[in-house]
């Protein structure tokens, strides 16, 4: 347990020390731009090593859930809880996110920390990871689009609905076949199927405020798509029509 913590810190310490790089390379961005850069990073990193452990090093989370931490499941969680934790702190410190994103990022560390001390559920802690984190680096290029004036194009069309996408297939659809599987497991402990549960039924918050996004830019789209009316003479000159 000294060992987790210890590299927890040292986890920590390296995503804080790789902001401050940031912000003193990019001094002339903001401090937000830099801070999601390091979130950018993050979601690749934690997708990158998360699929290999689904796909590759296994055991397969949908049928074996509740089974012991290996080493490079524990590496993961160890990795993404020092992301949190700087990400929890620079949130409340700069006051950016409400307080869905507040308890995301709560139960993210208080499940990362459960999962660690009692050993077990590595396995679908890292799938639960890998489906909240795949959908993260379409986020943050929505975010840098907008940011560089180039989010009303096709390429910002492009990743708005591949994000809306890939939040319904990853969050909802096989969110929800890990948690079934999850909860018919008498392996896992009753506290990480809790904490499964309010992760997917927090990922219902997120999918309310992601249907309303979409219905505002179906709208969008329909004004910008809809024939406008020809001009019509008037005495020889040209009326436009509003």
């Amino acid at each position: 347990m000294a060992l987790l913590v210890v590299s927890s810190l040292l986890c920590l310490s390296c995503w804080v020390s790789f902001y401050f790089f940031l912000c003193h390379v990019n001094g002339s961005r903001s401090y937000e731009w830099n801070c999601r850069l390091v979130t950018l990073v993050h979601g690749i990193l934690a997708v990158c090593i998360t699929a290999y452990i689904g796909y590759v090093d296994g055991p397969w989370p949908f049928s074996y859930p509740g089974t012991k931490n290996t080493p490079l499941q524990i590496s993961a969680l160890v990795v993404s809880l020092g992301y949190f934790i700087f990400d929890m702190a620079w949130c409340v410190y700069f006051r950016t996110e409400g307080p869905v994103m507040l308890a995301h990022h709560t139960m993210s560390i208080l499940g990362i920390l459960l999962t660690l001390w009692l050993g077990e559920s590595g396995i679908e802690s890292c799938a639960v990871l890998f489906g909240s984190e795949i959908t993260n680096p379409l986020l943050q290029a929505r975010w840098f689009l907008k940011q560089t004036g180039h989010y009303r194009s096709r390429l910002g069309d492009a990743v708005d609905v591949s994000f809306v996408l890939l939040f319904v297939v990853m969050r909802i659809f096989v969110g929800g076949t890990m948690l079934y599987c999850e909860l018919i497991s008498p392996r896992p402990r009753f506290f990480i199927k809790c904490g499964g549960v309010a992760m997917y039924v927090l990922s219902w918050v997120f999918m309310a405020d992601i249907v309303r996004f979409a219905r505002r830019k179906s709208k969008n789209w329909n004004k910008h798509t809809r024939p406008q009316p020809e001009p019509v003479a008037v005495n020889g000159h040209e009326d436009k029509t509003k």
